[in-house]
């Protein structure tokens, strides 16, 4: 049997555990879940934490504008970032590549064709691809989402089985639930119309999504017919619990 293939997002919230660097442990949770698994699956990465890797190395200094030093801080820790995640998925028997996409290389057939067969060759050889935008060339995930629409992008692009947001809380919840102190997750949705009407605009403090951009993803991803599922990434096994069904999280179906 084919193996399912899943796309994982994983936002600078998740991979720091919302402190102010890149956490190793949450790193090697992630791998150890995907080692786990490799028998039924195979996973696609788009990884967030560049900016957030470089800031426990250095402090820029600058006369310029915000983006371009959140440019410059990328270009700093994306290699510190791929070293972080070869460093531990090694150490558990898995091989890492990168990939660098910005937003032009989804317009043209080519550039499209060309990310397939990259990826496609990656995975049949056991390399887990990890994808971040291309922040040198371009600031929308920067300023706007955090990956969340590169990853649907992607997802869309090499039709995978499922694509799962790792984010900082248990799904999207309902409003009247956060009104009242008690989150409770939506667990299932098709319409995302209805999701709209629950989110709140508010940004995420390490991140740059929130969750507009993962609804904004989820619909790019159920137009694709790809079922987006948004889970807690700051919990350990969070995407082994997700699968066993064991964990709250919100499903977004494909009508």
């Amino acid at each position: 049997m084919a193996k399912k293939r899943i796309l994982l997002k994983i936002g600078s919230n998740t991979l720091t555990r919302e402190t102010n660097q890149i956490s190793r442990g949450k790193i090697e949770d992630i791998g150890r879940q995907i080692a786990k698994l490799t028998d039924d699956y195979e996973f696609i990465i788009v990884s967030s934490g560049a900016i957030s890797a470089a800031k426990q190395f250095v402090k820029l200094e600058h006369n310029g504008e915000e983006i371009n030093i959140k440019q410059a801080l990328a270009s700093i820790g994306q290699p510190h970032l791929m070293r972080i995640f070869q460093e531990n998925f090694r150490e558990l028997g898995l091989f890492t590549s990168q990939c660098l996409l910005s937003y032009s290389d989804f317009e043209k057939a080519e550039s499209q064709e060309n990310i397939k067969n990259t990826i496609n060759v990656l995975v049949a050889n056991n390399f887990i691809p990890i994808i971040n935008e291309n922040d040198t060339v371009s600031t929308d995930e920067i300023q706007f989402g955090d990956n969340d629409k590169l990853a649907a992008l992607t997802a869309a692009l090499l039709q995978v089985d499922l694509l799962i947001i790792a984010t900082n809380t248990d799904g999207i919840y309902t409003k009247a639930s956060i009104a009242k102190g008690k989150p409770k997750t939506i667990t299932t949705v098709s319409n995302i119309n209805d999701l709209v009407q629950e989110i709140s605009l508010e940004k995420s403090s390490h991140g740059t999504g929130g969750m507009q951009s993962k609804i904004e993803a989820a619909t790019i991803a159920q137009k694709a017919f790809i079922e987006t599922w948004i889970v807690n990434g700051l919990k350990d096994n969070f995407i082994n619990d997700a699968l066993s069904g064991i964990s709250h999280y919100t499903k977004i179906s494909i009508q």
